[in-house]
């Protein structure tokens, strides 16, 4: 499905990053892990901030294009393809691990978040986006399986070895390309891992 998703021309969520990304990117270090990375928008912002950014998905072709926006950033970021299914990411390696709209099953965040929160070093930083429960009767985006969205009450559980600076479910406007557009509902959070 995401192969056929970013397969033309245009940026299915656009060229830029993350709006709550960018407002705290200068919380973050490098190296970063950024879990369904798509085309590129999120990864390429942070290496032209200087970061050395690994971008995980799914997707070859999101990844491919991905490159091709790095390229035309003057920039550069390691890719892999895997499947967040059976990705486990490497222990005490990154300094910061961003998951922006990366919708996941509840069995599988399950598998996944204790991995992710053992690949921070101590002190690095989580800082995740995530269409909230709220978001099913809305059109501007998200799932609509409601086991894929998420409650900020739940990634607080899902994340017991870190501090939460902050964790938050608000309404917002959402402008990303064509599949996220409109006032939507979101999880916001943001946490550190304990040394």
């Amino acid at each position: 499905m995401w192969d056929q998703r970013y397969a033309g021309d245009e940026f299915a969520y656009g060229t830029d990053p993350n709006t709550f990304l960018a407002q705290h990117a200068r919380l973050l270090s490098g190296p970063v892990l950024s879990l369904a990375e798509g085309e590129g928008r999120n990864g390429v912002f942070l290496a032209t901030l200087g970061l050395e950014v690994l971008g995980v998905d799914s997707s070859k072709v999101g990844l491919a294009k991905a490159h091709k926006l790095a390229a035309v950033r003057g920039v550069s970021i390691r890719t892999l393809v895997t499947d967040l299914a059976d990705y486990e990411p490497p222990s005490n390696t990154f300094g910061a691990v961003v998951s922006i709209f990366a919708h996941l099953p509840s069995s599988l965040r399950r598998r996944l978040y204790p991995l992710v929160e053992r690949s921070l070093k101590p002190g690095a930083v989580l800082l995740l986006e995530a269409y909230a429960k709220a978001q099913i009767t809305r059109d501007t985006g998200g799932p609509k399986d409601p086991d894929m969205l998420v409650a900020s009450a739940d990634l607080e559980r899902s994340f017991p070895g870190c501090e939460v600076i902050l964790s938050r479910e608000i309404e917002r406007e959402v402008v990303e390309g064509r599949f996220h557009s409109g006032m939507a509902s979101v999880v916001q959070f943001i946490a550190r891992r304990k040394a």
